[in-house]
């Protein structure tokens, strides 16, 4: 996607927000230039320590989800036996919703970013897991047997084959799983925590009622979950550089 785009596509935001902040009128919906003020002013004060609490717990959740569940993905996918085996494990974890182990995994982990981590890891193996293994599983057969064939043996298939041909799949699920981390970060923060920018955004919008300041924490999670997103947007242009050919 090209910067100016991008620009547009934030001019576009700013636009639509101050209409509807206009319409409303009201203080819980203050204007983009109000809160560009409140968010110099917060810059100054707390919100930076916030912002890097909680980018280490988005950054560590997910180089966790990654380490654990790419490789598990790659496995699953180029082994029948124990896709077979985990496959009824995956589809009934999967889909339930882990936000509701919040309390369970406080009441075990206590305070702190530990449990944080934990709450958000535990969304994202999944989400990715799923689609690495389904990725390493729809290589063609003919392609394994064309490099079994040069006595490629097991190891050799997993680093020359499954790996190359699923890392598009780890990319695109890391991307999403930014975002979702992002979102869970929010929630994750509403408990037994006073850092991170769920945890500030909370008090100053449903304590404080200083709605630009909310809304300047608003700003910085967006920033944060964009930051991340590009961050991998050309990490993927770098490690596959063969999708963006013309």
């Amino acid at each position: 996607m090209r910067r100016r785009d991008v620009l547009f596509g934030a001019i576009a935001i700013l636009v639509i927000w101050q209409m509807a902040a206009l319409i409303v009128n009201e203080p819980i919906l203050p204007g983009p230039i109000e809160v560009s003020r409140a968010f110099i002013e917060e810059m100054r004060g707390e919100l930076p320590q916030h912002f890097l609490v909680s980018t280490w717990r988005v950054v560590a959740s997910v180089l966790l989800a990654v380490a654990l569940a790419a490789p598990a993905g790659l496995i699953l996918g180029q082994s029948e036996r124990l896709n077979r085996l985990f496959s009824p494990l995956v589809y009934l974890l999967y889909p339930i919703p882990k936000v509701v182990l919040v309390p369970v995994i406080l009441l075990l982990f206590g305070i702190g970013d530990f449990p944080k981590i934990i709450i958000i890891f535990l969304i994202l193996f999944f989400q990715i897991l799923v689609l690495v293994r389904d990725s390493a599983a729809s290589i063609e057969p003919k392609t394994l047997l064309s490099v079994r064939s040069l006595g490629a043996g097991r190891r050799a298939l997993f680093r020359y084959v499954y790996l190359p041909a699923s890392l598009s799949a780890i990319l695109t699920a890391l991307r999403q799983s930014v975002g979702t981390a992002v979102a869970v970060l929010y929630i994750a923060e509403l408990f037994a925590t006073q850092q991170g920018l769920g945890y500030y955004i909370y008090l100053n919008g449903n304590t404080l009622f200083d709605y630009p300041a909310m809304y300047a924490g608003v700003v910085a999670m967006s920033l944060l979950g964009l930051g991340l997103y590009f961050t991998v947007d050309r990490l993927e242009h770098r490690l596959t550089p063969w999708k963006f050919v013309e």
